[in-house]
């Protein structure tokens, strides 16, 4: 299983769009600053989720968002 997610970060009132195999794992590495991105809005909020059957149909619509 593969997840699309949106994080959000009131800090910097900006979101975050990403996709990975263990949403628990990658949410708690965003939040520790691992992304350099990420690092400058800790702390982050998962606002969206939705599970795909592979990690491939989850980066196409992780694209699909972003643009």
């Amino acid at each position: 299983m593969a997840w699309v997610y949106i994080l959000y970060s009131r800090k910097i009132d900006k979101y975050y769009v990403g996709a990975c195999t263990d949403l628990d794992r990658r949410l708690h590495e965003h939040n520790l600053g691992h992304s350099k991105f990420t690092s400058t809005g800790v702390s982050w909020e998962l606002v969206y989720k939705y599970e795909f059957q592979d990690l491939i149909l989850a980066k196409q619509r992780e694209l699909k968002i972003k643009r």
